[in-house]
């Protein structure tokens, strides 16, 4: 059984499942060039030339499903192709507790989903929702929030008496409807307040630790959202910001003048993921369940993540490497799956593995010199910067190796480099690739023996790698294996002239702009920007400047 999963939106993607298995997978950005597009026209175009056979079954998940954003859809490509059956997902945060699920290699599991924006129902929008998820296709709902904006069409009363008839076929399910607000939206108000777009909460997180921690305003009141000192735009987005009384944005952030915007960066971090703690917590107690799965937005936090492991020591984390929405096309088309053939579980490994790429191989056709993986690993001991084009581009938002700009971090102003380079915020970290016989040797990991895919951050117990050291002695890590191919023997060859097995690592491309997908956009890349050398793995080639 073939099956195209589509998902609409912001950060829109296609995938194709076939049998079970990742068979294609692309984010539409990284063919338009444009962030976070939502139309995922080439990436249909693309899907369809690569899928190896007939597709059985189309799923389109969209979280506000309106005929004119999904009319291109229907019009320029389902038609074209005469699929009998084609069907809509339009619940958002199920999608996601679905990709995460089936990803973990866990039997049975929590599935906790921390998003912005979910389904629209009424009204409301799904904020949080846990679910306890079993193969081969259950997913039981047992905590739900929504929120709405101020002037929403129903009163809480109304939305409380509303979602409770919706959620009868749930007995055991805690519903909320929140006026304004969710955990998000919270972390959003520093997002907002710096003059950034809302779903640029990474940048955020990158702030807060420059932020002291002091006697503040509570966020949350009774572990709900304090309505009181926010609201919301009026625009597309409905983006949440400070009410005006309390501080107007700013679209400036220099080193003269952010200790106000970083003192509530570092308070929306500390108090929502206290927020987030407190929930998995309740509900690993209520239900017994020690695996628990995290996506939605909010889980690309990975200063959150760590606190969760380090917290709850008896629980097994799973955190979705493609939280964010795109990865909802293959979420949907796992569940048409499990649930149409009613497959029993069979793997003990993430069967997704190996996947979290993009399955469109581009021709590599470049003059440049040999170079190989030991002249690499000496130009960057002696302070170069060097981007990588490898295979085939990784499909999250964490560069993994593929698609790299690599670094000594043993220098201590690499993040002032890098960021120049790369046209970034000064107050943004960058993250390490390390070879994962070091990990416990170089961080404190709370007992876990690997990170491969930049899920957490962790502190650093020395100072060897002071250019990944943020400001709070922390770090986003990557963990190599031989598995990892050319990047292992690179970490190697880099060990073996400086003796650090470990290299900086941030994606390849410039602020604002999508992760490179083809050769062309890698050399355009390379010249128009401070990156010494572009190298080539797979063919021993690269360009030096």
């Amino acid at each position: 059984m073939r099956i195209l999963g589509i998902s609409t939106l912001h950060d829109s993607s296609v995938a194709i499942i076939d049998n079970g298995k990742l068979e294609f997978f692309c984010k539409e950005e990284r063919l338009s060039r444009k962030k976070r597009d939502k139309y995922p026209i080439l990436a249909l175009e693309q899907a369809l030339k690569k899928a190896k056979g007939k597709i059985d079954i189309v799923v389109i998940s969209s979280p506000t499903y309106k005929a004119e954003d999904n009319k291109y859809i229907e019009i320029t490509v389902l038609k074209k192709i005469n699929v009998p059956i084609v069907r809509l997902c339009n619940e958002h945060h199920l999608c996601h507790a679905s990709l995460a699920f089936y990803n973990s290699g866990f039997k049975e599991s929590l599935s906790c989903i921390i998003d912005r924006n979910g389904s629209l129902i009424n009204g409301l929008r799904e904020s949080e929702t846990i679910f306890t998820s079993k193969y081969p296709c259950v997913f039981k709902p047992i905590y739900k929030t929504y929120w709405t904006l101020n002037n929403g069409v129903n009163n809480d009363v109304q939305n409380q008496k509303n979602l409770t008839e919706l959620m009868k076929p749930y007995p055991d399910c805690e519903v909320y409807a929140d006026s304004s607000m969710n955990i998000t939206k919270v972390y959003e108000t520093a997002t907002t307040l710096i003059g950034q777009d809302a779903l640029e909460n990474g940048k955020t997180m990158g702030l807060s630790a420059y932020g002291k921690d002091k006697k503040y305003v509570s966020l949350f009141t009774d572990n709900r959202p304090n309505s009181n000192i926010y609201h919301h735009e009026e625009d597309y987005n409905q983006q949440t910001i400070l009410k005006e009384h309390l501080h107007k944005k700013i679209n400036n952030l220099t080193e003269k003048q952010y200790e106000f915007y970083a003192d509530h960066a570092f308070q929306v971090q500390k108090q929502t993921q206290e927020q987030v703690l407190k929930l998995i917590k309740r509900y690993v107690k209520k239900t017994g369940i020690k695996n628990v799965c995290l996506s939605g937005g909010y889980a690309l936090n990975v200063v959150t993540n760590e606190y969760l492991v380090k917290n709850l020591p008896d629980v097994n984390f799973y955190f979705e490497p493609l939280a964010d929405d795109s990865g909802n096309s293959i979420g949907a088309a796992l569940l048409i799956y499990y649930n149409e053939t009613r497959n029993t579980y069979k793997n003990k490994k993430n069967p997704l593995i190996n996947t979290f790429f993009n399955n469109t191989k581009h021709k590599i056709n470049v003059d440049g010199q040999n170079i190989s993986s030991k002249q690499i690993a000496s130009h960057l001991s002696n302070g170069k910067i060097v981007a990588v084009y490898n295979g085939v581009a990784e499909a999250g938002p964490r560069a993994l190796g593929n698609r790299s700009i690599l670094f000594d971090p043993r220098n201590k102003d690499a993040k002032k480099i890098i960021n120049k380079v790369k046209r970034r915020e000064w107050y943004r970290p960058f993250a390490v690739s390390i070879l994962e016989s070091f990990f416990t040797s170089y961080f404190v990991t709370h007992k876990l023996k690997k990170a491969p895919f930049m899920t957490l951050s962790f502190q650093v117990k020395n100072n060897k790698i002071p250019g990944v050291v943020h400001v709070d002695n922390s770090c986003r890590v990557q963990t190599v294996s031989k598995e990892d191919g050319y990047f292992f023997d690179l970490l190697k060859e880099f060990n073996l002239i400086t003796k650090i097995p470990a290299l900086l690592n941030t994606s390849f491309n410039l602020a604002g702009e999508p992760l490179i997908e083809t050769p062309k956009q890698a050399i355009n890349c390379f010249y128009k920007s401070g990156i010494d050398i572009l190298w080539f793995p797979e063919i021993k080639k690269g360009l030096i400047k």
